[in-house]
């Protein structure tokens, strides 16, 4: 007798060996349709797995979370039928699941193109109503090498030559097609129905452009229609809040060839980012860090020392100068222990906190570029705290609520939190991490806080509190980060003198609210559509006049306003009043100001706002108060 025992705690049995479909019919046939794949034992299975053994079993239905990537993988393989259907002689490659979506590597005599997707998502589209079903086969790596040259597909040969001998491999085949997989997949073709193709691109085989380029096909897959239509929708907003169209339009910044990963910032742009560092400055002062300035390049025996080196070296730039060797920082850390170093503390001192708004480098590869939002040279809020192990937990909660009011200030009220663990490689002993991952789980434990864990993603010398924010059309960011570290204090010569004259190493704790101050101004930017709220808007108000009588109040306006430091423009060109208001309408300056003869005779300004809503007729005294009141 075989027990399966269900996740409501009730228990099913069987006489005989039995795969998941077969326990879902046994419950429903609304569930048997329903199966997509099984979880037995906590290890995701298909559907036609069959348990011979007593086991837990939760049926994977559209409403599991598992779901989604079995679909996107199992899309990928009607994908790569697809494409051998209408390209005889292209041979597969690899077609992993990416976020919202899959993609697969194709060897063809030709490069596909935009103009090839129609063909193939039209034959995907006919493989899915041909309802074939999807089997799993098991061979030894040898054979799995003979079967797959046998047919022609060397660069799945390749792959497979590369795994011990002794391992058993999966196969999948749907149809007349077959793919080498770890699985699991739909049952079969007719479970997948919402998808589009996307994009071609190259990639070079393995990712080493010494090999052959290979054609990539991009798709997205969804549990449904709508689902698929509300994703196609966001990339079109994302399309039109695009931070490099609204920086040009704008005029905020550009990038250039000759400074790949580098960011020209042009006044308008460098006003925001004045904005938000003052802002970031203000909740240095009053969270009790002093501002520091650290060195950008340092010997590299100290990054070896801080264990950057063999972490991190390949991210590195280096310069040399009288047969030394010294790496551009690639982050602050190892320079604020150097401040900390400078005279013994005692246990009395602690914690103290370190902030820079430090400018980093790191040798990002050409193709991860992304406008400002991935960079190499930026500067982030950094800040180090040195403290004792039992301070972590109030230094943690106390960030973690200045980190809520900075991301509600900018406009961001769906805030995820995670804790990222630890990573291979990595310093340390598993104590060590044991008791600095834990002391994050208590710090948000303490605060009342929810978190979802990430293993395996931390920092090479600590784990970290993640803060992952929603935007206004859905999509999520990382961005502040708080990580302990027991690490890098110690190999840097750290201490303090404790309650015992004993000298003892502190405990170091790195955090980040916005980051990279470029790729928070980027998100920014794409999160209000550029229409920022007046008190970070890099333009807050245009004063226009109607005629060439009103241009001496015009002047007289601006200045006054400017000279209480609100970032005011004057338009004074021989244009029609409608025209300068469509015009600053679209740079979505927030405030618009018009001087006819009445208000210039008045001392007053007509206010309208970019939305086009009529303010009326106000004293520059009293528009300014309404700056202020929105002012951070």
């Amino acid at each position: 007798m075989i027990n399966i025992t269900l996740p409501d705690g009730s228990v099913r049995q069987f006489d005989a060996p039995v795969t998941v479909g077969e326990v879902a019919a046994s419950i429903g046939a609304g569930l048997a349709k329903a199966t997509l794949a099984g979880k037995v034992d906590d290890r995701l299975v298909d559907a036609s797995y069959r348990i011979d053994r007593d086991a837990t079993l939760s049926i994977v239905t559209d409403k599991s979370p598992e779901a989604l990537d079995i679909l996107r993988h199992s899309t990928a393989h009607l994908l790569a039928q697809a494409v051998q259907r209408l390209f005889p002689g292209a041979q597969v490659t690899i077609g992993p699941v990416i976020d919202n979506g899959f993609y697969y590597d194709f060897a063809y005599e030709r490069p596909f193109t935009p103009e090839d997707l129609p063909a193939i998502e039209a034959e995907m589209q006919k493989i899915v109503k041909e309802s074939l079903p999807v089997n799993r086969s098991v061979k030894s790596r040898d054979d799995a090498v003979a079967f797959f040259r046998g047919i022609g597909e060397a660069y799945k040969a390749e792959i497979i030559e590369s795994i011990p001998a002794n391992e058993e491999l999966s196969l999948y085949s749907q149809g007349e097609f077959t793919d080498l997989c770890r699985g699991p997949h739909v049952p079969g073709t007719d479970k997948l129905r919402a998808f589009k193709l996307m994009k071609v691109a190259g990639a070079y085989w393995r990712g080493d452009s010494n090999n052959q380029m290979l054609s990539r096909i991009y798709g997205t897959a969804w549990l449904n229609d709508k689902d698929l239509k509300a994703y196609l929708t966001m990339l079109e907003e994302a399309e039109k809040r695009d931070h490099r169209r609204i920086g040009k339009q704008q005029d905020l910044f550009h990038l250039q060839e000759e400074a790949p990963g580098l960011v020209f910032w042009h006044p308008k742009g460098w006003s925001i980012w004045q904005v938000v560092e003052q802002y970031m400055r203000r909740v240095y002062r009053e969270t009790g860090y002093g501002e520091v300035r650290c060195p950008q390049i340092l010997d590299v025996e100290l990054w070896k020392k801080s264990g950057h080196w063999d972490n991190y070296k390949d991210n590195m730039f280096f310069t040399e100068s009288e047969k030394r060797t010294y790496a551009v920082k690639p982050m602050n850390c190892p320079g604020h222990v150097q401040v900390f170093n400078q005279g013994l503390h005692s246990y009395r001192d602690l914690p103290i906190r370190y902030g820079e708004f430090g400018s980093c480098h790191r040798n990002e590869p050409s193709g991860a570029l992304h406008g400002i939002l991935r960079v190499r040279g930026f500067t982030q809020d950094d800040g180090h705290i040195f403290c004792t192990e039992d301070q972590i937990e109030s230094e943690v909660r106390d960030f973690h609520a200045q980190a809520l009011k900075v991301y509600s200030d900018f406009g961001f009220s769906d805030i995820q939190i995670k804790i990222a663990l630890r990573p291979e490689p990595r310093l340390g002993d598993d104590a060590t991490w044991d008791k600095a991952e834990d002391a994050l789980r208590n710090a948000l434990r303490s605060a009342g806080v929810e978190w979802e864990e990430l293993p395996g993603e931390g920092a090479f010398y600590g784990p970290k509190i993640e803060y992952h924010l929603k935007d206004a059309i859905g999509r999520t960011w990382q961005l502040g980060t708080m990580q302990v570290d027991f690490m890098m204090p110690g190999r840097l010569g750290a201490e303090y003198v404790d309650e015992h004259s004993q000298r003892r190493t502190p405990v170091m704790l790195h955090r980040a609210i916005v980051g990279s101050m470029e790729r928070f101004i980027g998100i920014l930017i794409e999160h209000h559509a550029g229409q920022f709220p007046a008190w970070l808007a890099p333009v807050q108000a245009v004063v226009m006049n109607i005629t060439d009588a009103q241009a001496d109040w015009v002047g007289e306006v601006r200045k006054t306003l400017a000279n209480q430091g609100f970032r005011v423009d004057a338009d004074l060109r021989n244009e029609k009043i409608g025209y300068k208001i469509r015009e600053h309408t679209l740079q979505r300056v927030p405030y618009l100001l018009v001087v006819g003869d009445r208000e210039k005779e008045h001392g007053s300004v007509a206010v309208r706002t970019r939305g086009g809503e009529d303010l009326g007729t106000m004293s520059v005294a009293d528009f300014a108060l309404r700056l202020q009141q929105e002012s951070m």
